[in-house]
């Protein structure tokens, strides 16, 4: 099924081409574009991804010295590096946005069953922001300090698999809090979040849509002590209380109850505050929850170190919004691979496998199996030994 396809082609046959069609007419992508179709932008943003290409003279240089295997890679020519960054400035983001997001749906699908680290039957989510810092004479548009720019990537990870369920991209000068509008709140779901997140009327916004949260108290946070539940302080636990909010624009933001659980960290010492709307969880699995939330810094830290998202081809917002997306869809389609497949490769090693393999012509089963061969052990009867004389 797979014979002549390099893996390249191979990974790329796991997109799902018929809708990402139907994406493109949607926004008219391709409306009087002669070279270089939304397609094959994909294409090669994808190839730059995989290969850890961070320029548009290091794409068509590495493209150009493979040209002989393009066709198996699905491109037909290479692009100039005008026609690419052309592309980059005029092809809609909202595109690739909308490719990513659907194959978001479809890893979250395969990764439902995946272990949490808590035993939950209910989705957790994990919400954060990482700054990418860009210089403010190029990237004009997006400022963030008098004097540098910044983008940043709100994200919501799903905890089943670190899948991210929802990112928004905006300029530096976004506040955290804000992103909490945008939030497609999920009835039953648990939001863990730290204290940038913590705005009253917004949480309240989400208890009555039947959603949990978990987030870290301030401290000069003003509340009573409504009632205190018995804890085992051999665990940690140093209190876990209903309290009401004492301030009064505070208590008209959210007018019932929370759950206040203090807990000592046993290894450094220190005393956390945790705030909640869940008042039948355990408290020490509350603790648990918000200790999973770390699981979002480690994705930021791995898409830093291993997607090309920190250098970008093009200085428009479009341009930047654009790659981002595309290394978003292409960290998710891996995942899918990996998924579908039944690959026992971690994720970090199909990527640097893919890095510098995509234009081998085998199989991906074949490819990612690290102990498929193995050295036959030398024949010692026919090896001579110097102290046997």
């Amino acid at each position: 099924m797979n014979a002549g396809k390099t893996l390249f082609a191979q990974v790329m046959d796991f997109v799902p081409w018929k809708t990402f069609g139907r994406i493109v007419d949607r926004h008219r992508g391709d409306a009087g574009v002669r070279t270089l179709s939304c397609t094959e932008l994909f294409r090669i943003m994808a190839f730059a991804q995989l290969t850890w290409r961070e320029s548009l003279r290091d794409i068509e240089a590495c493209l150009m010295a493979n040209q002989s295997k393009l066709f198996h890679m699905g491109m037909r020519h290479i692009p100039a590096r005008s026609t690419l960054a052309d592309a980059l400035n005029s092809r809609d983001w909202r595109i690739y946005h909308a490719l990513a997001m659907r194959l978001i749906d479809r890893a979250r699908r395969l990764y439902a069953q995946e272990p949490m680290g808590v035993d939950l039957d209910a989705t957790v989510y994990a919400l954060d922001s990482t700054t990418i810092d860009l210089c403010l004479g190029l990237f004009d548009w997006a400022p963030f300090r008098s004097t540098k720019a910044a983008v940043k990537m709100h994200t919501l990870l799903d905890l089943r698999g670190s899948i991210p369920a929802f990112i928004h991209i905006s300029d530096g000068k976004m506040h955290d809090v804000h992103v909490l509008d945008m939030l497609p709140i999920e009835a039953g779901a648990f939001y863990i979040m730290d204290r940038g997140y913590l705005d009253f009327s917004r949480l309240y916004t989400m208890h009555q849509c039947a959603a949990f949260f978990v987030t870290r108290a301030k401290s000069n946070m003003n509340a009573r002590r409504v009632y205190s539940a018995p804890v085992d302080r051999t665990t940690g636990l140093v209190c876990d209380q209903t309290i009401a909010l004492n301030g009064h624009y505070a208590s008209k933001d959210y007018p019932e109850h929370l759950r206040r659980i203090k807990f000592k960290d046993p290894q450094t010492g220190k005393v956390l505050v945790f705030l909640t709307n869940n008042m039948t969880l355990p408290a020490l699995t509350i603790t648990a929850l918000y200790k999973n939330r770390w699981q979002v810094e480690l994705f930021f830290k791995w898409i830093k170190q291993h997607l090309r998202i920190k250098k970008f081809l093009g200085t428009s917002e479009n341009a930047v919004k654009t790659q981002i997306w595309c290394a978003v869809a292409t960290y998710v389609l891996i995942a899918v691979v990996k998924k579908e497949l039944q690959l026992k490769a971690s994720l970090y090693t199909c990527l640097q496998i893919l890095s510098v393999s995509v234009f081998e012509k085998t199989s991906i089963s074949c490819a990612f199996q690290s102990d498929a061969y193995t050295n036959a052990p030398p024949d010692c009867a026919k090896q001579l030994n110097l102290f046997t004389f």
